[in-house]
């Protein structure tokens, strides 16, 4: 097997349920993040059914253009369970019955007082260039099938099997010498043509590599390099984030796993105000999603949760409701109204932060997509608040204008 730094990995899940929509692949993420760890490039994954001849087909095409091909599923008891079957015949091996692992299975069913039933048999199976992958949490062992050109290796499906297999047994024998690091930079309030425009001079380097991306809580700048350890994989990162931050300024208001709602508390927390929120069209999602930021009982007071389409209230009248009854340091609301005859359909909502310190009411007004309304509004909402917080965190409390 050459070495892992240029080694081209491709992931192949295995099982019906998952083109049905039945189950989520959950396996390739998780691999995915690990192989990135580890300086190994993804290159392709892929999803099949529980099909000989197609799972077959897939792993011909496999090994023509990768080093180090990962199964997942298939390696139950049953006939639909084939994922054994299909890299024997790739291999041109036949499997036989393990004699220490069909031990190791009968074991596994006695201290567990169950019943073995004959074609378990089929799961202490191994060709000759197969070695077993120990699985600690279930009956399946994986194979590890060495090659000329790479390696293959199969692994079950059950997520707490795999995580544990690929951690114990995988991982510490495919350390690369190299590292694969990203850095997320997350930007609100800016088109994603407006970000792809403003990094074209940057976007054409191959390492690190620059990628930007809608998300629902809006635009990411991913930032990724590969390197020969964390320091030179940094110092890679560093001159190119220092560049999108010149070039996109006040826009970034996050990286990697913050949240708008985690960035907000933390501010919250650093200035030592409390905080209430009043909702109409959003319809309690932002008063969620800042109780989920931790430590939340610190600075949250309260919420108030009106109808939509009932409340004649506007914003700032609803931010100053709230902050009477709660008594909090600041109050935010957000409020919404259909924009007649719009097409596609939509509402004109407002976001209004109330400051008691300094009785001041500021507003902001934003028109969405009815659609989108309730998600969208509620991160309107945690923007204009973050950037209040920020424009607190820089000088003493004033009056100061949310930007529309």
């Amino acid at each position: 097997m050459k070495s892992l730094k240029s080694t081209r990995a491709e992931i192949i899940c295995v099982g019906s349920e998952l083109l049905l929509g039945d189950i989520a692949d959950t396996n390739t993420q998780y691999l995915a993040r690990r192989l990135s760890a580890l300086g190994i490039d993804l290159h392709f994954s892929t999803a099949v059914g529980d099909n000989l001849g197609r799972l077959t087909d897939c792993l011909h095409r496999a090994v023509s253009r990768s080093e180090l091909i990962i199964t997942t599923g298939g390696l139950g008891p049953t006939d639909d369970d084939i994922t054994r079957e299909a890299i024997a015949g790739l291999v041109h091996e036949t499997p036989v019955v393990d004699v220490q692992l069909s031990e190791d299975l009968r074991r596994f069913f006695e201290l567990r007082q169950m019943e073995m039933t004959t074609n378990n048999l089929k799961q202490a199976s191994l060709i000759p260039s197969a070695r077993p992958i120990r699985n600690l949490q279930g009956t399946a062992p994986g194979w590890w099938v060495a090659r000329e050109t790479g390696s293959i290796i199969a692994l079950p499906g059950p997520p707490g099997e795999l995580h544990q297999m690929w951690e114990t047994e995988i991982e510490p024998l495919l350390k690369s010498g190299a590292v694969i690091v990203s850095r997320t930079l997350k930007l609100f309030d800016i088109s994603e043509s407006q970000v792809d425009a403003a990094l074209k001079p940057l976007t054409p380097s191959s390492n690190p590599t620059v990628a930007v991306y809608a998300k629902q809580d809006g635009i990411y700048v991913r930032i990724t390099a590969k390197a020969a350890d964390n320091r030179a994989v940094q110092k890679a990162i560093s001159p190119i984030e220092t560049k999108v931050r010149q070039l996109l300024g006040d826009s970034i208001w996050g990286v990697d796993e913050q949240t708008q709602e985690s960035v907000a508390a933390s501010l919250l927390i650093k200035l030592g105000l409390s905080l209430a929120v009043g909702e109409t069209i959003t319809g309690g999602r932002l008063s969620a999603m800042l109780t989920s930021a931790e430590d939340s009982e610190k600075w949250f007071c309260g919420a108030l949760i009106l109808s939509a389409r009932q409340s004649k209230l506007t914003a700032a009248k609803i931010a100053n409701r709230v902050a009477e009854e709660f008594a909090c340091d600041l109050a935010v609301a957000v409020c919404g109204e259909p924009v007649v005859d719009s097409s596609p359909a939509m509402d004109e909502i407002a976001v209004a932060i109330r400051d008691v310190r300094t009785a001041s009411t500021s507003v902001a007004t934003h028109r969405l997509r009815q659609t989108r309304s309730r998600t969208l509004g509620s991160y309107y909402a945690l923007h204009h608040l973050r950037r209040y917080l920020e424009s607190l965190s820089c000088t003493p409390p004033a009056v100061i204008e949310l930007s529309k």
